[in-house]
């Protein structure tokens, strides 16, 4: 067997020098990745000196990424060029007691050799400083930081010249470059990250819960939370002081829009204060209305929180596409989208879905068509309307009366029956499970009770 150019001893130090850098560089890169900036900003304001040099990295990642790469590169073929012949050469003493020609035990040394350096860089430089890194991120990345940036700034002229090249080729097949730091998580990934946290046991439910409403805020439009308005109460200017203050007493509710003879015309908002701090022998309440925020009912809730924010005014009034009254939104409905359900004093107990028994639902009228389907699992669609109460008064075509009933498929088939109305408008539906859906159409049957 030739010589090696280094003693066997030597030789030695130098593959385990190698395997320990590429174990460095494997455990920088996993840990300037995972390591927290809001936890390394924390370190820098304590005065951690370290921490300010990881945090420096950690801004520019791609550039150190890539010197983590060329190390990583540079310590793999340094074991291939220098670790094979080494360990070969150390066991072919020990070999030749076989007797065999010198031919077989060179291939059978360089083979042994192979199998060992392969075994050492992938389990000491690969495997065991990622687990590290992954698992004590922080202290890996301040430890590796000085070392990195040192590296860093030797190898930029090559770091700069290969990032070029690597740029120019993307280049000619039509691929425009793209670093890890500027790529972001799409909507999609951050709910399967969230998740897959929850799943782990790092967030609960009510924190999952929040993310996902988040998500969706930005989607609602105003319409599809509002007070409707055949559910606004409203006090008329033409009514006497007096008999405005007992709807106002009697009613509860906070703020109370104001009617110059129909909710068409709201001249603007009383609050109660104003009702209770009012003299007694106030004739009219005109001279205690407050200026209302009109905005268009196709408005995204998040640019309605917004606007309320900027004029600081806790309630709406919505303008649909022919300039009449909608609704109305308060600042309580919009929180409600994101923390859910705020019951204060006031509100009715009632839920909108009240399971009554695992075939029969009662349900709120005013509940959006996609809350339907996305409960009981069924196909109900409709672009004229956004309530199920809207959409059962589409069906029945006539006059709503308590009785009336349709039926609809999904992974079951449901009937829908009118519970309750409120002069033209539905106000709940008893929703009744029949049993697995069936092939023939849905079909309306009318009927004189429930």
């Amino acid at each position: 067997m030739s010589s090696d150019p280094l003693p066997i001893f030597w030789g030695l130090l130098f593959v385990l020098l190698l395997v320990f850098l590429n174990g460095f560089f494997v455990a920088a890169e996993f840990a300037m990745v995972k390591v927290r900036g809001s936890r390394l900003d924390t370190l820098v304001q304590e005065g951690n000196a370290k921490a300010k040099l990881t945090r420096h990295v950690t801004e520019h990642l791609d550039a150190y990424l890539s010197a983590c790469q060329l190390g990583i590169t540079l310590a793999s073929l340094g074991l291939g060029w220098i670790g094979e012949k080494t360990v070969a050469q150390l066991l072919y003493e020990p070999l030749t007691a076989l007797g065999a020609s010198n031919a077989v035990i060179t291939s059978i040394s360089t083979a042994i050799a192979f199998i060992i350096i392969t075994v050492l860089h992938i389990v000491l430089g690969e495997l065991a400083p990622k687990t590290l890194a992954i698992r004590k991120s922080e202290r890996v990345a301040l430890w590796t930081a000085g070392p990195l940036s040192l590296f860093y700034k030797v190898m930029y002229p090559f770091i700069w010249l290969l990032n070029g090249t690597a740029n120019m080729v993307l280049k000619v097949f039509g691929i425009e470059p793209a670093s890890e730091h500027e790529s972001a998580h799409t909507e999609e990934e951050i709910r399967i990250l969230v998740k897959e946290s929850h799943k782990s046991g790092l967030i609960d439910n009510t924190e999952l819960a929040l993310v996902d409403n988040i998500f969706d805020f930005t989607e609602t439009h105003a319409r599809e939370i509002m007070i409707p308005r055949t559910d606004m109460v409203c006090l008329y200017a033409e009514d006497s002081f007096e008999v405005n203050k007992t709807k106002v007493l009697t009613e509860m509710h906070t703020r109370y829009p104001v009617c110059d003879n129909d909710k068409d015309n709201i001249i603007g908002f009383i609050h109660i204060r104003d009702i209770v701090k009012a003299p007694d022998d106030l004739e009219s309440i005109h001279s205690i209305v407050r200026p209302m925020l009109s905005v268009p009912e196709s408005m995204s809730i998040s640019a309605l929180l917004k606007l309320m924010q900027k004029n600081k005014v806790q309630i709406a009034l919505l303008i649909d596409e022919f300039g009449g009254t909608a609704g109305l939104v308060t600042l309580e409905d919009i929180m409600e989208e994101i923390v859910g359900e705020i019951q204060d004093e006031f509100d009715e107990e009632r839920p909108q879905i009240e399971k009554k028994n695992e075939t029969n639902y009662s349900i709120d009228g005013r509940l959006l068509i996609e809350e339907v389907n996305a409960y009981f699992g069924t196909n109900i669609s409709s672009e004229d309307y956004d309530t199920i109460g809207g959409w059962m008064y589409a069906m029945v075509e006539v006059p709503p009366r308590v009785g009336l009933r349709t039926r609809v498929e999904g992974a079951f088939e449901y009937e829908f029956i009118i519970e309750e109305t409120d002069h033209f408008r539905i106000a709940r539906l008893h929703v009744k499970k029949l049993g697995a859906a069936t092939s023939h159409d849905a079909m309306l049957n009318p009927a004189s009770s429930i």
